[in-house]
């Protein structure tokens, strides 16, 4: 998607220092934000409904194009690899910039995909949906404001003269870039999360790494709230058949899963580390 120098966003990229990707095997890192709220869909199919989720102070709104949908939770790949990026730079003493530089290659190698055209091609349908996707939040606003952005203000492709593929470029919003330079609103995350193909599995594995951490005695939500706060479109019936199927599967890494019922037959997913040692 590449904008006429005429409007805003370009004239943006010309106020903004080029970040250009590291290179190697950085240890992926993750939003903290991101990680607690509904911010994206979970299904692999295109969503036009709006994620709506208020819980006292914290409201988030997040609506998508009818052409490219709501960004999903695999599209949040691309933003966790930025995060990455940055965080790994700031601790370098590295310069940083919301305006960052890239082969797709390093960016599909880096979250785990192929890197034929075809996941080329999966790539920038993900950077469309990330940059027409609009997110209204109150977190980390004063009381009663709210900031509305984009997952990504734009991005292009460049070119060398025969149309070869130099990479690609992309802004990212004042949201998340100050969210990521604040090292006590990121976590690191296993790269096996990469490998998690559903999306509620991914959802939850974030949700879990962030309320849990390295808890000896874990943490729990009843299955209520976990739907609530998901902001998937499944019935509750259904989104607590997903569960009990990822309690009896085990797939999140570097945490184990059980499920305890209250006196009324209120159902309580329960999750704990599980020590390095013991993970195969």
């Amino acid at each position: 998607m590449t904008l006429p120098s005429s409007v805003p966003g370009s004239r943006e990229r010309e106020q903004l220092d080029l970040f250009r990707a590291l290179p190697g095997d950085l240890v992926p890192r993750d939003a903290q934000d991101l990680m607690a709220y509904p911010f994206f869909s979970l299904a692999k199919r295109k969503r036009t409904v709006p994620i709506d989720f208020h819980s006292g102070s914290v409201t988030v709104r997040v609506e998508g194009t009818a052409e490219h949908g709501i960004a999903t939770i695999w599209d949040a790949d691309v933003l966790i690899w930025a995060a990455s990026q940055i965080v790994e730079a700031r601790d370098a003493g590295i310069p940083t910039s919301r305006l960052m530089q890239a082969r797709p290659y390093e960016i599909l190698r880096y979250v785990g995909r192929g890197t034929s055209i075809r996941d080329y091609q999966r790539l920038k349908a993900a950077l469309d949906r990330l940059q027409s996707t609009s997110v209204a939040t109150s977190i980390r606003q004063a009381s009663g404001r709210r900031h509305r952005f984009s997952w990504i203000n734009e991005w292009k492709e460049r070119t060398d003269r025969y149309g070869q593929p130099l990479g690609i470029e992309l802004i990212l919003p004042d949201w998340f870039y100050a969210g990521v330079l604040d090292a006590a609103l990121v976590l690191t995350i296993d790269p096996a999360y990469f490998r998690l193909t559903g999306g509620i599995e991914r959802w939850l594995y974030r949700l879990v790494r962030k309320h849990g951490g390295h808890q000896a005695r874990g943490w729990q939500f009843d299955f209520r709230h976990l739907h609530r706060k998901s902001g998937s479109l499944a019935r509750p019936y259904d989104f607590a058949c997903d569960l009990r199927a990822l309690v009896a599967r085990q797939p999140l890494p570097g945490y184990a899963l059980s499920i305890e019922r209250t006196a009324d037959g209120l159902e309580i997913l329960t999750f704990q580390p599980v020590p390095s040692t013991a993970r195969g």
